[in-house]
């Protein structure tokens, strides 16, 4: 799933393709995606676009007469920039934005459709559709400390969940935490004021480097492969390779179709986190260090 710094990437190419253009068509090509009715798709058509930004994970247009179109690309959802005419591909297509400068596409790679585009009137209705979390790139440490301990979570949860930050998920929490050098599984309120301080800045730190690399490498060029997995990232996507620090297995839980990706040495103190599946099914055989898990006394 595209993440803040992904968002941020897509937010910059749009705005120097569509800020003051108008639209001239937008074509809903998949019945799933369109999650409003009032006002309708056809009431932006021809209006211009005032202002591109990023809310979370969400992409926002805004229009003239306080017209807002509102997408969420989820998992699998992606977007094209296309020469101006372009027809959308016969199969993933979901949407089409056309303008004079050239053709957006929202496409969805998955058997199971997600992505979604609300159309509302208003600038307060438009954020309404965040989940509430705050932003990790503008809060101050006593508002991000608050936020973290606000509920007694695993610092997994509680960075991937929209309700306490917004714009992170899988992939960058797992990188954020490494550079960190936290368990997943601590609790957020077993934090001491070092620890939290240590976070609050691993957070912004690994996000604004991440959206400027990512930035360099894309240069002028509509951002065509966005991905989860980057050849920068430390631990997320790498199991079983060497911790760059250490030199440990990376290792990884998996749940549900989401995975976590730690390095037990730098984070954990050794410990392997247990993983639900295989824990259960290995019992006393599931190693509990990775001493035991390499062989060793």
């Amino acid at each position: 799933m595209p993440e803040l710094p992904e968002v941020e990437l897509y937010v910059r190419a749009l705005r120097v393709r569509t800020l003051d253009r108008p639209l001239r068509r937008l074509r809903v090509l998949s019945p799933s995606l369109l999650r409003t009715f009032d006002p309708p798709a056809a009431s932006l058509e021809g209006r211009t676009v005032a202002e591109v930004f990023r809310l979370g994970k969400r992409i926002v247009f805004g229009f003239d007469d306080d017209l807002f179109a509102v997408l969420h690309l989820m998992i699998a959802g992606r977007l094209r920039w296309r020469a101006p005419g372009s027809a959308p591909p016969g199969r993933g297509a979901h949407a089409s934005f056309e303008f004079d400068s050239g053709v957006l596409l929202l496409t969805e790679a998955a058997t199971r459709k997600r992505a979604s585009l609300h159309i509302v009137q208003g600038r307060e209705t438009a954020r309404a559709l965040a989940r509430g979390g705050i932003e990790p790139l503008d809060a101050s440490p006593a508002e991000f400390a608050a936020a973290l301990r606000h509920e007694n979570r695993t610092l997994k949860r509680a960075l991937t969940d929209p309700r306490i930050f917004s714009g992170i998920g899988n992939a960058h929490s797992d990188e954020i935490l490494f550079r960190a050098r936290l368990s997943p599984a601590r609790r957020t309120r077993q934090l001491s004021e070092e620890e939290t301080g240590r976070l609050y800045d691993a957070t912004r730190s690994w996000l604004n480097e991440m959206t400027e690399r990512l930035a360099v490498e894309t240069g002028d060029r509509f951002p065509e492969k966005v991905t989860a997995f980057h050849p920068a990232m430390n631990v997320h996507g790498r199991y079983g390779q060497p911790c760059p620090a250490c030199g440990a297995p990376i290792q990884r839980i998996v749940y549900a179709q989401n995975e976590t990706n730690y390095c037990a040495r730098c984070q954990t103190e050794g410990r392997l986190l247990a993983d639900r599946a295989f824990s259960r099914l290995l019992g006393e055989d599931w190693p509990r260090t990775l001493e035991e898990l390499e062989g060793g006394d």
